[in-house]
């Protein structure tokens, strides 16, 4: 994961630095300006350009790939005929490298930005949003990015929005960013998000990318769980460490079980980190599944100390001091500062399998009114601005790049044609999930983890009672939006 930013009018140089010192923690690794010409390996604080520019890009790079055929590549990237930057995972990467050379492109492909800048290349005839809509039809994997051919830009999200991207524009500037802090850098007040699987075009026109979840035909049962495990190898291959977000619940240890079959036949260390103050049910329930799936722990035990420290730059992350909101990205924040301590920079989480499968408390209502799939399809569509540009600010303040398996395209497709019935099997079904739950069990998880009652991130660590007994009484947290 990275952190692109752009502007098009008048364009000072040092607007555009400004917005990548603001983005800094998504990508530490190195910074790239494209002004007039490409600049790589920049420092942010020695950077001086008076210049003024119609069009500029900025790249933040969080480094995570170094290998022979596989590498982060500083950006931006060009070739004779558009300029990208991508922030973001492509999982399907050799299978485009391959086509890219089979269908002439001379050049060796060696990062996912370079093989979706000829990838769209090859489909640009005099259309650049068609031949991104042909190129994101291609390419399976999460992502934002945004690309100029000269004279038109245009700026794209994945399909359920997994990766942030923001829009703003004023009487001088247009600009977009994987952060409101980079567009609030550049003067920008009323900030816009763009919605998943849409390109925004010359600031005007949005176009859809593709269309996910269609209703086609039921979807079958039987292909869950190989269609789960697909998606959690895609999101490791290249990788030799990952941690794990962990509560001990379903979701997270369904996943680190998986994980843990794929470790046996590729070298692929596994951490588990679970954060909870003293005594806490998420921190009970992890030492039980970690000693279960014999993987190792670490444990953030959260305090009021803690939460005081963290909470200023967290409440800002997420632009909200709402109370679930903030006690959730707490959680997100404390486990990821573990992640980046241990010196790793991906992480997988189990964000999603709730919406997916049916496992709050208020899905009963909606099976009851017989509304669930619908119900189900809504809050995956916006799950993008409720909890996955919440989880990204507060993991991206450490460094660390999260991974959700359970929001690949295919698989959302494929459970969201499934009959209601599946997932809730009645208006007494207080466990809900029941094929999630079912497909664990059957896989390998205790029946104590896998009928392990849902409990909300901020409920089960104890950071919410933290919040509300002991810091807003004394504390307006809104001071530090």
């Amino acid at each position: 994961m990275c952190s692109i930013v752009g502007l098009q009018g008048k364009v000072k140089a040092e607007d555009i630095i400004r917005m990548l010192k603001a983005s800094k923690d998504r990508g530490p690794d190195s910074s790239g300006v494209f002004l007039d010409e490409i600049h790589t390996n920049i420092d942010l604080d020695e950077f001086e350009d008076d210049g003024i520019y119609p069009i500029a890009f900025g790249h933040n790079l969080l480094s995570i790939y170094d290998s022979n055929d596989r590498i982060s590549e500083p950006q931006p990237v060009s070739n004779e005929n558009l300029t990208l930057v991508f922030n973001g995972e492509i999982y399907n990467f050799k299978t485009i490298k391959n086509l890219l050379s089979r269908v002439g492109v001379q050049k060796e492909i060696l990062s996912d930005a370079e093989a979706l800048l000829y990838l769209i290349d090859c489909y640009n005839k005099d259309d650049l949003v068609k031949a991104i809509q042909m190129a994101t039809r291609l390419i399976d994997g999460d992502y934002a990015f945004a690309v100029w051919d000269g004279e038109n830009l245009a700026i794209a999200r994945d399909p359920l929005g997994v990766k942030p991207l923001f829009y703003a524009q004023n009487d001088d500037l247009k600009g977009f960013a994987s952060s409101k802090q980079s567009l609030m850098m550049a003067g920008f007040d009323e900030i816009e998000t763009l919605k998943p699987e849409h390109i925004l075009f010359n600031w005007n026109d949005i176009a859809p990318t593709q269309a996910i979840y269609e209703k086609v035909k039921e979807g079958d049962v039987s292909k869950i769980d190989k269609m789960l495990k697909l998606s959690v190898v895609k999101r490791v291959d290249g990788l030799r460490e990952l941690g794990v977000i962990f509560s001990g619940g379903l979701d997270s240890s369904y996943l680190a079980l998986l994980l843990k079959e794929i470790s046996e036949n590729i070298p692929l260390k596994i951490t588990l980190y679970a954060v909870g103050a003293e005594g806490s049910k998420d921190v009970e329930a992890a030492i039980y599944a970690s000693k279960f799936l014999n993987l190792d722990l670490k444990i953030c035990e959260v305090t009021e100390e803690l939460i005081r420290e963290a909470l200023p730059s967290v409440v800002k992350a997420i632009g909200d001091d709402n109370l679930m909101k903030v006690g959730v990205g707490l959680t997100t924040y404390f486990a990821t500062r573990m992640v980046a301590e241990d010196g790793l920079k991906v992480a997988i989480s189990g964000q999603g399998a709730d919406e997916l499968f049916g496992g709050y408390k208020r899905y009963l209502e909606s099976f009851v009114n017989e509304t669930l799939n619908y119900d189900l399809r809504v809050d995956m569509s916006n799950m993008y601005h409720v909890n996955l540009e919440r989880d990204d600010a507060c993991s991206m303040l450490n460094g660390v790049e999260l991974r959700l398996p359970f929001l690949d395209k295919n698989l959302v497709e494929l459970v969201l044609n499934i009959p209601d019935n599946k997932k809730i099997v009645s208006m007494h079904d207080d466990m809900r999930k029941s094929i999630l739950r079912k497909l664990a069990f059957e896989e390998g998880l205790d029946y104590e983890i896998a009928y392990r009652p849902k409990k909300a991130a901020q409920y089960g660590t104890g950071i919410d009672k933290i919040l509300r007994k002991r810091i807003i009484k004394d504390t307006d947290i809104s001071q530090y939006l």
